[in-house]
């Protein structure tokens, strides 16, 4: 079977692709397989939310119509300041939101940890242990790492 006629349909078992396993952030997601630069590694489903009420942990961003918190197994996908994996959406023309697609980056060998860029904003950043050689040592989107030294600095001189 094509693994992305596999990927969208009901029977879809991400289980022959992928694997969880522990790391140093908790639980993260394995590639059981090769996936090949800019191949669709799986559709993000996972439970659309609009109330602004709602503090969710990790959930994708959908703008307007509110965010979206993601099942097993991309729910465990680990941030990444040099990620293997990045979020596409897609707006197929029969369903009325937008769909969210992991796609490789690059290629991602099998027992490599799927990642992505959270690309937080500098009020939400936390520290980093992605470990990579370019580690911003903090999560947060690469254009607002300024602001995060700049408070940590302030933050140590009045401590």
């Amino acid at each position: 079977m094509n693994i992305l006629r596999a990927l969208v349909s009901e029977k879809f078992d991400w289980r022959k692709f992928m694997t969880l396993r522990a790391t140093v952030a908790g639980r993260g997601l394995f590639a059981r397989k090769l996936f090949r630069k800019s191949q669709a590694i799986g559709h993000m489903s996972g439970k659309l939310i609009t109330s602004d009420d709602y503090d969710p942990d990790y959930v994708v961003d959908m703008g307007d119509l509110g965010v979206l918190e993601p099942n097993a197994p991309f729910r465990y996908l680990n941030h990444s300041c040099e990620p293997n994996c990045e979020l596409l959406e897609w707006q197929p023309k029969k369903v009325p939101e937008p769909q969210i697609w992991v796609h490789a980056l690059r290629t991602v060998r099998p027992s490599e940890q799927l990642t992505i860029d959270y690309g937080w904003p500098a009020e939400s950043a936390i520290p980093c242990l992605c470990g990579s050689a370019t580690c911003r040592g903090w999560i947060v989107d690469e254009a607002e790492l300024e602001r995060v030294r700049r408070r940590e600095r302030m933050r140590r001189r009045s401590a």
